[in-house]
């Protein structure tokens, strides 16, 4: 990207789409360790 590029800033909605889709992504993988857990102690 060069200097002169103007801002390439992202839509107020994709961002927040974005925001939403990484926290339901890390939400999945806290309970994916947690079942894994669960079952390994079984």
């Amino acid at each position: 990207m060069l200097w002169s590029d103007p801002e390439d800033e992202a839509p107020e909605e994709l961002r927040k789409a974005q925001a939403m889709l990484r926290r339901a992504g890390l939400v999945l993988a806290l309970a994916m360790v947690l079942g894994m857990c669960v079952i390994g102690l079984r």
